[in-house]
């Protein structure tokens, strides 16, 4: 007990002594001890529950309470129960502002934020960009379902997908030129943060980039087929001097081949957003297909492992799964030294959750990757090792490919990597892509 309310305490016990004994000392002077120390006792309780119904009245009443100014255990009461008050009013007055400063920085952000109940998915509270970019109004559509609300936007099956589903981007409803970026962000049990963000800036960039790498890409096949063609007609036998030089040229030129054939490769897929044509795809036939490539790249260098247990097909295009496949097999070949060994394998994915999903790994005992190079190794372009890249003649491209054809193929890219022991890169196919495989296939 502090000290303060330890002194007050005492002080009231003290009056209750010196009221006993003067009762006490009047009751002998009247020879009536007893009923005078039991009048005196009832005046006190009285007193007591009187200073106790003031203090239920003032709270029931929610009265501000003055400051005290005795000294009694009632007034030390009084005085804790005006300082919780002070203190209660001075919490309330800072959660106040808090708040409105929370609500000025949302309705600050050029993001529509919407707050909705996860259960009835009911639109719970929104701020003002919502009604430019989603046509929501206030105070009319607080509560209003938010498929319903929103009923040209496909949110009903998007949104049953919870924390896994990834960003939706469509037109605004009432706008179609304007393109919305959706994000589904659970932040509590029963609250979704909706953030509805304008991409269509950043769409129209994207898209004048891929315009551009394209025009570039096939405007630069025409110069270098002429560049071909003259280095063809030089004869390094006719000018020995310039068997060197001659070498050395065709080498980047054909390089350079290579890199705008992938630059329009990249662009083809960036501009797809489904595949033109699917068809089962005979993985017996490609497996031993990308063997023998890697055996031609190797020029028996490596050790080139196949590893096919599930004998099983898939289904989609097989001339782009080809190309990413054979990316991830000539990179594994080209970053693996003389003596390693390089394993295809086509095993059941037994890491994700889908029973009937199989996985395509390319493993190999080469240098291994960083990790702080993993993030960002599917970039166009982005290369963990510039020269050694340069000393195998990759373009930067092959990973990016690979992740587009995936995309399409609604697979996904895994990689792990140790450093001096090694990568994997896991292609993995959801179910609904695995086609039995032939019985004449199968024991071909």
């Amino acid at each position: 007990m502090p000290s303060r309310a330890r002194t007050a305490w005492f002080r009231t016990l003290g009056q209750l002594a010196l009221i006993l004994a003067v009762a006490a000392l009047l009751g002998m002077l009247v020879d009536q001890v007893w009923p005078m120390l039991a009048v005196a006792a009832l005046g006190v309780v009285v007193w007591h529950h009187w200073r106790l119904r003031g203090v239920l009245l003032r709270l029931a009443a929610r009265q501000r309470l003055a400051a005290p100014s005795g000294t009694g255990v009632w007034s030390e009461l009084d005085r804790l129960l005006h300082r919780s008050q002070y203190e209660t009013q001075a919490r309330q007055r800072r959660l106040i502002e808090m708040l409105r400063a929370y609500r000025a920085a949302a309705a600050a952000l050029p993001d529509a934020i919407i707050v909705v109940d996860r259960d009835s998915q009911r639109v719970l509270w929104f701020s003002e960009a919502a009604t430019p970019l989603l046509g929501l109004r206030y105070p009319h559509d607080i509560g209003a379902s938010l498929v319903q609300r929103l009923q040209p936007l496909p949110l009903a099956r998007w949104m049953a997908g919870g924390r896994t589903v990834e960003p939706l981007e469509t037109p605004s409803p009432l706008n179609t030129s304007i393109t919305l970026s959706l994000r589904l962000i659970p932040y509590s049990e029963h609250l979704w943060l909706l953030v509805a963000r304008d991409v269509s800036r950043l769409l129209q960039l994207e898209q004048m980039r891929r315009d551009f790498v394209a025009n570039v890409s096939h405007e630069l096949r025409t110069p270098l087929t002429v560049v071909h063609g003259y280095l063809d007609m030089l004869d390094a036998a006719e000018h020995p001097d310039w068997a060197p030089i001659l070498a050395e040229m065709q080498r980047q030129s054909q390089r350079m081949t290579q890199l705008v054939e992938d630059l329009l490769t990249l662009s083809r897929l960036e501009s797809q957003d489904s595949l033109p044509a699917e068809e089962t795809v005979s993985m017996g036939p490609m497996l031993h297909t990308l063997r023998r490539e890697a055996n031609a790249l190797s020029q028996g260098r490596h050790e080139i492992v196949l590893d096919d247990r599930i004998q099983v097909d898939l289904f989609g295009s097989n001339k782009e799964l080809h190309s990413a496949f054979s990316n991830l097999v000539s990179n594994a070949v080209r970053y693996t030294p003389a003596g390693g060994t390089v394993t295809i394998g086509f095993l059941q994915d037994e890491a994700s959750g889908d029973r009937e999903g199989v996985v395509l790994a390319v493993s190999d005992s080469g240098y291994g990757i960083p990790p702080h190079h993993l993030p960002r190794i599917t970039e166009r372009f982005y290369r963990v090792s510039t020269s050694r890249s340069r000393e195998s003649g990759g373009t930067g491209l092959g990973l990016a490919i690979v992740k587009h054809v995936l995309n399409l193929h609604q697979a996904r890219l895994s990689i792990a990597s140790e450093v001096g022991r090694g990568s994997t890169f896991s292609c993995h196919f959801g179910g609904e892509r695995v086609r039995r495989r032939e019985a004449a296939e199968a024991t071909a």
